[in-house]
């Protein structure tokens, strides 16, 4: 029954989806800046039953989640925060490894008085997401992660190497003077170069999340998120070391035309019980290009668990 009203929810969305990449979050779910780990996360909450967390990237905010949410707050407990210094959350100077945005997350979870949840995360909330899940294992329950590499983790040291990966180094103040006003062109570099279809990513998308960029001190925060890599590679490999590898379901996703398998042969550096999941027809953007693939999919592994 509960994997049968989760595919009606899918199919009376599909014609919203359709219309429009950025829909609005169903009136059920309430919005609060939420105090925790030393600053102020913007957080979206709704619905009752088993927790699920979802983290957003760069080039997204919490924002991407709203059809998934939509579906999944039928029968769960939805959290959807905007990152430390991304989207609407506050823009603290430090913080950005993400050993600590794991401490984030754990605030917020404390805050809205929730135990255990499950995971959905997508590129940089893969990384707070594995932070969170090794660091508080009783906290998670299962783990849903999409489309991007862990730092420090698996062949990290060859794929920072990639060329289109370039704007993992760039960075500060020259930089932040050369983007400002024109965050619209540098996110389009993103939307077209890792999707399958740029077209996917349609003109209201792009402009949503460029207004949100271009806030004052936002693309500083996204460019530290980028600038914490290092430390993150240090941090997760010690992590690893003292932790071994989690024990708890993982569903690994990967756009068939991003990381596709690849996807789960790097989380199996860290987790023991991992499933494959592909995206079809979808590069990195998985909200934007595929939503429906992503949902069902998304939807059909949380429903075997809490």
């Amino acid at each position: 029954m509960r994997r049968l009203v989760i595919a009606c929810g899918v199919v009376a969305l599909l014609p919203l989806m359709a219309s429009a990449a950025i829909v609005p979050y169903p009136p059920e779910f309430r919005t609060q800046m939420v105090q925790a780990n030393g600053t102020s996360l913007y957080v979206r909450f709704g619905g009752q039953g088993p927790a699920v967390v979802l983290l957003h990237g760069f080039g997204d905010t919490g924002d991407m989640w709203a059809p998934l949410a939509a579906v999944l707050v039928r029968d769960h407990t939805v959290i959807v925060p905007d990152l430390r210094g991304m989207g609407l959350s506050a823009h603290p100077d430090t913080g950005y490894t993400k050993k600590n945005q794991a401490l984030d997350i754990i605030g917020v979870m404390d805050a809205l008085r929730v135990d255990r949840a499950a995971l959905v995360t997508h590129d940089i909330g893969n990384m707070v997401g594995y932070a969170l899940a090794v660091q508080f294992p009783t906290r998670i329950t299962r783990w849903a992660v999409i489309d991007a590499p862990l730092p420090g983790i698996g062949d990290w040291e060859n794929i920072i190497r990639t060329p289109l990966l370039w704007h993992f180094n760039f960075r500060g103040p020259d930089v932040e003077r050369l983007v400002a006003g024109r965050e619209r062109i540098y996110l389009d570099r993103f939307y077209n170069d890792f999707s399958a279809d740029p077209r996917r990513i349609d003109e209201q998308t792009r402009e949503h999340y460029a207004a949100l960029y271009a806030k004052p001190h936002a693309m500083h925060d996204a460019f530290e998120q980028f600038g914490a890599f290092a430390q993150d590679a240090v941090d997760n490999k010690a992590l690893l070391a003292a932790k071994g590898k989690m024990s708890m379901p993982v569903l690994a996703v990967g756009g068939e035309k991003s990381f596709g398998s690849a996807m789960a042969d790097d989380v199996r550096f860290v987790a023991s019980d991992v499933t494959v999941g592909i995206i079809p027809t979808s590069g990195h953007w998985i909200m934007e290009e595929n939503p429906e693939a992503t949902i069902q999919l998304v939807s059909a592994f949380l429903a075997k668990g809490p």
